[in-house]
């Protein structure tokens, strides 16, 4: 059975950071500074108005991840849900890990109408998150993201 929680400092600080590490290594082939990574999921865990990390639990073992964020609406006024963070290790794929994750925020979003919804993105060529997010009613034909980061 799986088990959503929301994040604590104690029990989950070494898996989330692992997972960030792990999962932009796998999606993008990119490699996160531990250093840096460390203290960004501290800063989450510390101060729920940047965000809110869940955790998927199977057994009492750590088997995935999900951060939310906010975006404000003025167009709903209400609030939107930005998913990040995103990670369920090779050995828990294929269990409705994040299915039940997903569910879980839907639910919650369902159940507050202060909330409006959910989004997220996800890298152009990461076509097996974008067929999960296909199968559970998600849809890409609103906006295309673009952005500009400081190096």
């Amino acid at each position: 059975m799986i088990k959503i929680l929301a994040a604590n400092h104690t029990e989950h600080h070494q898996h989330l950071m692992q997972a960030q590490i792990d999962m932009a290594w796998e999606s993008e082939g990119m490699r996160l500074d531990p250093a840096k990574v460390g203290p960004g999921v501290e800063a989450v865990l510390n101060d729920s108005s940047k965000g809110v990390y869940y955790v998927a639990e199977i057994d009492g073992e750590f088997a995935g991840c999900m951060l939310t964020t906010y975006e404000w609406s003025d167009w709903r006024n209400a609030t939107c849900l930005w998913i990040h963070s995103v990670f369920v290790p090779e050995k828990f794929r294929k269990q409705g890990v994040f299915r039940s994750l997903y569910q879980f925020i839907q639910q919650k979003v369902l159940d507050d109408p202060s909330l409006t919804g959910l989004r997220l993105y996800v890298d152009k060529t990461n076509l097996r998150a974008q067929k999960v997010y296909d199968s559970l009613g998600m849809s890409n034909q609103h906006y295309e993201l673009y952005e500009w980061l400081k190096e």
